[in-house]
């Protein structure tokens, strides 16, 4: 049998929170304008790259939030730009992502998805933002009980916090929030749970070989992949709006239908505040970096025209 899970597996944009992340920690905030405009890295010996979106359309100055809850790919590449490949795997590292080796061997693609990685990792990585910046070690056993009912194994897994509370919450609030991501995906997608608050990312590879949604709450995480064991493209799905996101929906809302009753959600932090920003809409930033944003640029689409089309 193939195990899926722990196989090696490229991420597709679900990877982008984590790098955004990092973002925030350098110099970045969630109002913070990025260009997405034509543009061309040129790599020795090789042609130049050259990323482009998912629609194939450039949005111009778009804030950070609305990049990434939109996975606008122009935006992502331009701020990993600034990080740099070395600096981001061993930031990643610490979020439990282990297969990126020799930074060497990767570029600006890796932002994309372009690097593999397993899915019980990614989904130890996106538990760092479902518990508020601590990194917990999957753990496949939850109590042995012997006959009678006695627990007599509980193991307790291991924590350690690796991402500050706020920056964890402001990301959070970026995946819960459907007025951002509603260009892209419009207002009424797979995910979307009514009545509950749920920070959601999908990730689809080029040639459609994965296709990821990755959700949470303070409570539950639901991480799922769609694609062939063999590595071979898929013929029906298109995006992450096609593939994993309804079976995602369908576990993420049994989940909280039968465990939890109303929706609950992580409280701000004491080194976030906030301020009304773009769409007249509250913005979080992590305490003295609000000046940085005047939140009165000139944004794309100023009034907000939302779109049926998918997107990775």
């Amino acid at each position: 049998s193939f195990n899926v899970t722990t196989a090696l597996r490229q991420p597709g944009s679900s990877i982008k929170p984590i790098m955004y992340s990092l973002a925030l920690q350098n110099g970045f905030t969630a109002a913070s304008i990025i260009p997405d405009r034509p543009i061309c890295f040129p790599i020795q010996g090789h042609k130049p790259y050259c990323p482009v979106n998912y629609d194939g359309k450039f949005h111009g100055s778009v804030p950070l939030r609305y990049a990434l809850a939109n996975s606008f790919n122009v935006p992502a590449v331009r701020v990993f730009q600034r990080i740099g490949v070395e600096k981001f795997i061993k930031y990643a590292r610490t979020f439990g992502i282990t297969t990126w080796k020799d930074p060497s061997h990767y570029g600006l693609s890796l932002t994309l998805g372009g690097g593999e990685v397993k899915m019980t990792e990614m989904a130890e990585a996106y538990g760092v933002f479902a518990n508020e910046g601590s990194r917990v070690d999957l753990n496949t056993i939850l109590r042995v009980d012997d006959s009678i009912g006695n627990t007599i194994f509980e193991p307790k897994p291991r924590s350690k916090k690796v991402l500050d509370e706020g920056i964890s919450f402001i990301i959070s609030d970026i995946l819960q929030d459907n007025f951002a991501r509603q260009w892209e995906f419009g207002r009424h997608s797979q995910l979307v749970i009514p009545n509950y608050k749920v920070a959601v990312k999908t990730g689809t590879t080029n040639n459609k070989r994965d296709n990821w949604t990755i959700g949470y709450t303070p409570n539950f995480l639901v991480a799922v992949w769609v694609g062939n064991n063999d590595n071979s493209p898929m013929r029906r799905v298109a995006s992450g709006l096609t593939g994993a996101s309804p079976i995602w929906n369908k576990v993420m809302s049994y989940v909280l239908k039968r465990y939890q009753k109303k929706s609950v959600w992580f409280k701000v932090p004491a080194d976030v505040v906030k301020k009304r920003c773009y769409f007249g809409r509250i913005e979080y930033f992590i305490k003295g970096t609000e000046s940085k944003a005047s939140c009165h640029s000139l944004i794309f689409n100023t009034t907000p025209t939302p779109t049926p089309s998918d997107i990775n």
